[in-house]
């Protein structure tokens, strides 16, 4: 198990909890910081070439914090890093919503891809929780359970295809049900050029646009149902390219 937030997210030790709970055997290893927006990159702290960890325990479960990508970390765990190959992967719960095609740089999904891309079966999990300083309580609780109620599916997938899950921020009566859903065009937030000069740039985050498709992931989840997509990694696409021959002189 692992997540973009840091070993310290309370997502994390929530859903961890809840999977051994359920019967499983689990395994923490997370960024030592938080790495969000780092999608499956390779990165790492290192002192004299080594990557820092740093045993620790969550409520008596084994955990690592690591000085890495959440990607690089699954990548350490699938080389034994922190024991046994693990027979599959959880990232999250992910403090706000990873929807849309805008996946592709989220960190939580990130470690997800790469966990299907060494031959594990691999889930995603969100809460569309709102960044705040001072937050108030959040439904961790909600988004364990519905990311519980897909475990046993996840040996079922196809080869490369991991599940991404969003859930509301709401108690679990007050979800709608869960969805399959298609992954909406934008994300749920954008980013805007605010100032740009000679020597800098500033960016700014902007709400999605209105005009969000039908059963989509975001459609869904601004009407309240939990979501899952499922996703696949970086693959070709056969005869999409078809090389010209050069026209005869």
């Amino acid at each position: 198990m692992t997540n973009d937030d840091g070993v310290r997210a309370p997502g994390l030790s929530v859903l961890a909890r809840a999977t051994r709970d359920h019967g499983y055997d689990v395994v923490v290893a997370a960024p030592a910081e938080e790495a969000s927006g780092t999608g499956a990159a390779m990165s790492a702290y290192t002192s004299d070439g080594r990557v820092v960890v740093q045993k620790t325990a969550i409520d008596g479960i084994t955990t690592y914090g690591v000085g890495a990508s959440p990607g690089y970390i699954v990548l350490l765990a699938m080389l034994g890093a922190f024991g046994d190959r693990p027979d599959l992967v959880l990232s999250g719960i992910n403090r706000g919503a990873n929807s849309g095609r805008a996946i592709i740089h989220s960190g939580t999904v990130g470690a997800a891809l790469t966990a299907v891309a060494q031959g594990r079966p691999a889930l995603a999990v969100s809460l569309d929780a709102p960044f705040l300083d001072d937050e108030p309580d959040r439904h961790w609780e909600t988004a364990a359970a519905y990311a519980i109620d897909l475990l046993a599916v996840l040996p079922d997938l196809p080869d490369g295809v991991a599940l991404n899950l969003n859930v509301p921020d709401v108690p679990s009566d007050k979800v709608k049900g869960l969805r399959e859903a298609t992954l909406a065009r934008f994300g749920q937030v954008q980013v805007s050029i605010a100032e740009q000069g000679e020597d800098f740039v500033r960016t700014a985050v902007e709400q999605a646009r209105p005009d969000i498709e039908d059963d989509s992931d975001l459609s869904l989840l601004l009407d309240g149902y939990a979501t899952v997509t499922a996703i696949r990694g970086v693959t070709e696409q056969p005869a999409a390219f078809r090389r010209r021959t050069p026209p005869e002189a």
